[in-house]
């Protein structure tokens, strides 16, 4: 099927449609209600219909699915039967279940769940069909399908019914049986490279692991204020220095922040920490990742994203801090907050009253980077050599203690990874969340607060570590082709109508 409503006069017939179908078939399920049950509890199926498909011709089978079409021929009947794995034609003949074909043809509809008991045969046009013996209704349908050629176009219909959109799209369905692909393909990585699966807390007490605005929410029983995890990253460290050597998480996060093609409030993320690797060492081993995911979904290091070719076979490299001081004309790693929003002003243009919302030297590279460097990276970049003051939870730089040991990986302007080698100086940590708490006072409500659990668990000793973190929802955007992180998200946060 392909895709609906065009414009506002084909919503408004669709959804009066809609209407009268509802009564008809409310109707039909009176009538039903009245020799047998219209909702079943169970069909035991003996293959699902891909399965079916690939049986040789006369094998019996009981298939299963939701009926998306029904032609009425004479003494037959036609249809099609579906589930999210494949689609198959139906026939039924009068003369083989009389019962089984007046209940087809008067009492269901498109949209009925349906039960197929019949042979696997090939019509003489060379079509695959259950030539079905009995067909029995699983579950009433009282409203319409999208109609063909009249599928889901209405974006806000998409994701608020995306059961509809799934029926009605091969390419939304495809998408997501990719999803479940790629999280498949990453895990299985991750797992055979020697790494733990873990599971942290969602429910915080402190919002710390990156520089967001966090959700805030109340635990009743507790009587005291919690956030959404802003990111996993504080207590997979614990778990690494409580003696796991490898660890990762592969869960949500939650940023009250804009919204935009590429960034949810509610977004998945792998996070991952290694014992003795620095950050080195996870450039080389998310590279590896990312190519053997690719290869393995698309079957090519190569793929079109819109149109743009992408190669996940090279990686770029670019120095953060020369790139910025190249942008707006001085050193940042000297710079204090006025200075930064001067040539944010003198050389981006952009106004003076603008440029002072940014109230951090931080917030201040961030913007720069944002809106003059990272729109021009489109083929995969590896940035690294970042400020300290960018990340507090980051290594120093032996040779100079301004830089921390940091990488980014873009992709088509989108962060796609973010990962250091991790400080474990329980002082430096202090001084740095100390840094934080300052810029947060300023105004910065991105800055992390102190965690206190932290430091402490830091004091008791950790092991020299690199961490990442690889944003799931951006990748799947990539390998699947689709321009926002809402088409790969089954159902993306709604304002509620």
């Amino acid at each position: 099927m392909a895709n609906l409503l065009q414009n506002e006069s084909q919503t408004e017939d669709f959804e009066n449609l809609s209407s009268k179908e509802f009564d008809v078939r409310l109707g039909k399920l009176k009538t039903l209600s009245e020799t047998e049950i219209p909702y079943k509890n169970r069909f035991v199926r003996t293959h699902r219909i891909a399965q079916a498909r690939e049986l040789p011709m006369d094998t019996s089978v009981k298939v299963a699915g939701r009926l998306t079409a029904k032609r009425v021929m004479g003494k037959l009947i036609f249809g099609s039967i579906y589930d999210a794995e494949g689609q198959v034609q139906i026939m039924l003949s009068k003369a083989d279940n009389e019962a089984a074909y007046n209940r087809l043809k008067r009492l269901t509809d498109v949209g009925d769940f349906v039960g197929i008991s019949g042979v696997m045969y090939t019509t003489q046009k060379g079509e695959i069909t259950v030539k079905a013996s009995d067909a029995e209704l699983l579950s009433k349908s009282l409203r319409p399908l999208p109609e063909k050629y009249h599928g889901l176009s209405d974006t806000d219909t998409r994701y608020r019914q995306r059961y509809l959109d799934i029926i009605s799209s091969e390419e939304s369905r495809n998408t997501f049986i990719t999803r479940g692909k790629i999280i498949h393909a990453v895990r299985s990585f991750m797992l055979d490279s020697g790494f733990t699966e873990v599971e942290t807390p969602i429910l915080q007490n402190v919002a710390c692991g990156a520089n967001a605005r966090p959700f805030v929410t109340r635990h009743n029983a507790l009587d005291t204020e919690l956030y959404m995890r802003i990111a996993p990253e504080l207590f997979l460290k614990e778990v690494v220095a409580a003696g796991f050597d490898r660890v990762f998480e592969l869960g949500k996060n939650f940023r009250n922040e804009g919204m935009d093609a590429s960034h949810l409030q509610e977004f998945s993320m792998i996070e991952w920490y290694a014992a003795y690797w620095d950050y080195r060492d996870n450039i080389d081993y998310v590279t590896r990742l990312i190519q053997h995911v690719t290869q393995t979904v698309k079957g090519s290091l190569k793929f079109k994203y819109e149109d743009t070719e992408i190669d996940f076979g090279t990686f770029a490299e670019l120095n953060y801090v020369e790139t910025i001081n190249g942008v707006l004309g001085l050193d940042i790693l000297k710079a204090d907050a006025a200075a930064m929003q001067n040539a944010v002003t003198a050389k981006l243009g952009v106004s003076a009253d603008e440029a002072a919302k940014l109230t951090s030297v931080t917030a201040a590279a961030d913007f720069a980077f944002k809106k003059a460097v990272r729109p021009k990276l489109i083929q995969p970049t590896i940035v690294t050599t970042y400020p300290a003051f960018m990340v507090p939870l980051a290594r120093r730089n032996d040779d100079d203690p301004r830089i921390i040991d940091m990488f980014q990986l873009v992709v088509n302007t989108w962060e796609l990874v973010k990962a250091y080698s991790e400080l474990v100086n329980p002082v430096t940590q202090r001084d740095a969340f100390e840094e934080q708490a300052r810029f947060k006072q300023a105004g910065d409500d991105e800055a992390m607060d102190i965690d206190e659990d932290f430091v402490l668990c830091m004091e008791h000793g950790m092991p020299p570590m690199s961490g990442l973190g690889l944003g799931l929802d951006r990748f799947i955007s990539l390998l699947t082709n689709q321009p926002t992180l809402r088409d790969v998200v089954l159902f993306p946060t709604m304002k509620k109508l």
